[in-house]
């Protein structure tokens, strides 16, 4: 039995998806058809740069999207591998949006608008340079909930993404990140802060809640073929209201990630196929669960080196 999975925010470089879309027309159309739905040539940043363009939220999340729904449309014209049978699709934050479009509840031009729309919102939630995250590595999400509870009264910071065992994301304003850093480092807590431009997943984002809310509520959605995993409950829904409520949730609540990758492995899920530009949740499944079989799918030479366990 095998989960479909899509990055999120993170996995981008300029040129991803390039080999797709020099070689394959229907995902050149796919990037032509993004472009028109923006208004601006994503294309040509995806494919030329600059990093810094790539790398502002607004074009990001769209981007990794569009590099995700190319690969997911090449496995499906390019392999016999059908990932209608598939028990699970889930995403990483922004990947949930694709594992929506994949699973035919989402249509790819709202898809690519909503995304370019959360992005702008995410981004201007908070000044520009007020906020920040930090990825604390080697501890477990039990001892951070200790060292916040001791700390509430010094600086107010939050979990953002609990990625794996070992891996979890916090945000904050970069005031109160700097505090819980200084206090990471006496307790001798490997951490690295991260270069983004605002804190996500965190009720900092209360203003991308309330503009997001509104475009959500106006998109049509459809009832997804395959079950999709929520980041906000790490568990399963098909229902069309509770998908739309979860993601306006999403913008504020954590990422749950190590917990639905439990979820889906206690269900019978054996082999992962992660469907997008880099090897980023490959690895934090790994970390999850050493024994579970995962696949990462970039570009047509990977399709010959999928495996699936029974």
């Amino acid at each position: 039995m095998f989960s479909v999975i899509f990055p999120g925010q993170g996995s981008q470089s300029v040129g991803m998806s390039k080999e797709l879309h020099d070689n394959l027309p229907y995902v050149k159309d796919l990037f032509k058809e993004a472009d028109d739905v923006l208004g601006y040539s994503l294309s040509k940043i995806i494919l030329e740069g600059s990093k810094e363009n790539l790398n502002l939220t607004e074009n990001t999340q769209p981007a990794i999207f569009l590099s995700s729904y190319s690969i997911f449309q090449m496995i499906k014209k390019e392999s016999n591998i059908d990932l209608g049978n598939a028990k699970y699709f889930a995403g990483h934050s922004l990947g949930e949006y694709s594992a929506l479009a994949a699973s035919g509840s989402l249509d790819f031009k709202d898809a690519i608008k909503l995304l370019n729309q959360r992005g702008k919102a995410m981004q201007t939630a908070v000044p520009k340079g007020e906020g920040g995250m930090v990825a604390v590595l080697g501890v477990q999400i039990e001892e951070i909930n200790d060292l916040l509870e001791e700390n509430k009264n010094n600086y107010n910071c939050y979990i953002a993404n609990d990625n794996s065992n070992g891996q979890i994301v916090l945000s904050g304003l970069n005031s109160d990140i700097d505090k819980f850093i200084e206090t990471l480092k006496v307790k001798k807590i490997k951490n690295i802060k991260l270069p983004v431009s605002a804190p996500f997943h965190c009720k900092l984002m209360e203003k991308a809640t309330s503009i997001m809310s509104e475009k959500i509520n106006n998109t049509n959605f459809k009832k997804p073929l395959n079950l999709i995993i929520s980041n906000v409950t790490a568990s399963e829904t098909q229902e069309i209201k509770e998908i739309k409520d979860l993601l306006i949730k999403q913008i504020e609540m954590p990422v749950r990630w190590r917990e639905s990758v439990i979820y889906m492995i206690k269900n019978g899920v054996t082999n992962f196929i992660e469907i997008g530009p880099g090897k980023v949740l490959s690895g934090l499944v790994k970390r999850i669960d050493k024994k579970i079989n995962v696949n990462s799918i970039n570009k047509v030479e990977d399709l010959s080196l999928i495996k699936l366990n029974d």
